[in-house]
């Protein structure tokens, strides 16, 4: 039978209106009688039916397909079966002799009929949604994975994206921060996953207890959590779409870039030039739409700001060095042996002993590097000034050129005691800045006089701040003080009397 809709309407309208009968139309077309009946019957053709399904080779080991299938849900999609390993086992394990072909065609057959199907959900302003992605990127010329804190606003498409050097507390806190700078408020309710960084335990199919820092964000922003389902993270699909959009249109080519604040700079600039688009289904611009976001829906950021950090705590060791996310920093060595507070943001590492800031590191993400300032070792040097050349914390130590100066005088003017004696102008670093004893150091070489005594008083002389004339304006209180004069005579008798 044939299903040219052409020759099928020519037919009708021939044989139909008396032009040509029906045994002159089978004749000229070709066609059965059977066929020439339905043609006349139908205005157009039915298509091709099957009365019955014809039974296959397949029939019989479609009951062990389906209990293959059924048990692939339960393990790693990574290791689930394939088409043709199930025509694989079939054939070798069950005798199947029929092709692979149709085998392939009833796995995805049954893959169709129990995928899930998802309801469109509608959002309302001032709910987020917050996930994770990683991209590469190129940072000065060595090609990095990065991590993607991804925020949406689901009513007016809004996004915003930021890079970390990793998924972590400090980074989860830092992009709430930023994102909330960016959109000029806080969203009143934000999904998230199961994230560990969130999630301390899972309590039944929706109650969660949460992190402490998570806690503190909550606290300081008032915003109401969301967590999906375990495994079902296309409750917050509106998110997962557009990271996917700005990888693809932010991030490629991948960018070379010398530093992530670059990356980050590059990377809001394209949030606030999305906000001119306009979606299909959508009444204005995202720009607008973001705007009645935050006049009506969006809370106001508080007064206070928030710090995106994680507290720790670690044990100073014999090297006066505390172990951080693989990074070991060092501490005053007079706090060798303590217990140390950590608090660590995305840019730098506090270190905190009781209730007093004893150093402070750039943070690093690599693992196992070891940082040192060389001010925190020199009291111990003052006692070992036999090591100052060899120890570690002082290597690659830029000095001014006036210190080398002043290192070789001393140890020409005190013999076997001039390092220690450097040394102890070196200690002064520990209360006053760099600039302020290099100034000093240079005053007393111009002067003659490099002890470390010498240079310590020429350094406070430096550091004071001259006294202005007492003025009694503003003071009426004062006015009314008489201080009667002093009779010099009474001290007189005293030394009479002595």
């Amino acid at each position: 039978m044939f299903t040219d809709m052409e020759k099928w309407a020519e037919i009708r309208r021939r044989v139909l209106s008396g032009e040509i009968s029906k045994r002159a139309a089978c004749a000229e077309y070709g066609i059965h009688w059977d066929t020439l009946k339905k043609v006349l019957t139908y205005t157009e053709p039915p298509g091709y039916r099957r009365s019955q399904p014809r039974s296959s080779k397949l029939d019989p080991f479609l009951p062990i397909i389906q209990e293959i299938l059924e048990g692939d849900r339960k393990v790693h999609r990574k290791q689930r079966h394939t088409g043709k390993r199930i025509f694989e086992r079939l054939r070798d394990e069950h005798g199947y002799e029929g092709g692979r072909t149709i085998v392939q065609e009833a796995v995805t057959a049954w893959k169709q009929q129990k995928s899930e199907v998802f309801l469109p959900l509608s959002h309302r302003p001032g709910e987020a949604q917050v996930d994770f992605g990683f991209a590469h990127v190129y940072l000065n010329g060595e090609q990095t994975q990065v991590a993607l804190f991804v925020m949406t606003l689901p009513y007016s498409d809004t996004i915003y994206i930021q890079a970390f050097p990793r998924e972590c507390t400090e980074s989860f806190l830092e992009g709430h921060a930023r994102a909330f700078a960016f959109l000029d408020g806080v969203p009143t309710r934000i999904s998230y996953d199961n994230s560990k960084i969130a999630v301390a335990k899972i309590v039944g199919s929706r109650e969660r207890k949460v992190t402490r820092e998570f806690l503190r964000l909550k606290s300081h922003f008032l915003f109401e959590d969301h967590f999906c389902l375990v495994r079902r993270a296309n409750e917050k699909g509106h998110v997962e779409r557009l990271l996917d959009f700005a990888r693809r249109n932010f991030l490629v080519p991948i960018p070379h870039i010398d530093s992530l604040e670059t990356l980050n700079r590059q990377l809001e600039e394209h949030c606030r030039e999305d906000l001119e688009r306009q979606l299909r289904g959508k009444s204005a611009p995202k720009k607008e739409l973001l705007s009645q976001e935050q006049q009506q829906a969006l809370r106001p950021l508080p007064k206070q700001s928030f710090e995106g950090r994680r507290l720790t705590q670690a044990k100073a060791n014999s090297l006066s060095l505390v172990r951080f996310d693989n990074n070991s920093y060092s501490v005053p060595s007079q706090y060798a042996y303590r217990q140390i507070t950590i608090v660590a943001t995305v840019d730098e590492v506090r270190l905190v002993f009781e209730d007093r800031l004893i150093a402070r590191h750039r943070r690093h993400w690599g693992r196992e590097q070891f940082f040192f300032d060389p001010v925190h070792y020199l009291a111990v040097l003052e006692r070992k000034p036999g090591g100052f050349d060899h120890a570690r914390p002082l290597e690659n130590w830029d000095l001014p050129v006036c210190f080398g100066i002043l290192r070789r005088r001393l140890e020409t003017e005190f013999d076997g005691k001039g390092t220690r004696e450097f040394i102890k102008v070196l200690r002064l670093l520990e209360r006053h800045s760099l600039t302020a004893v290099r100034e000093a150091v240079q005053h007393g070489l111009e002067i003659g006089t490099t002890s470390a005594d010498a240079i310590r008083v020429i350094l406070e002389y430096q550091q004071e701040e001259p006294v202005g004339l007492f003025c009694l304006d503003g003071r009426p209180q004062l006015k009314l003080v008489r201080v009667a004069q002093t009779d010099v005579s009474a001290y007189q008798s005293l030394l009479i009397g002595g």
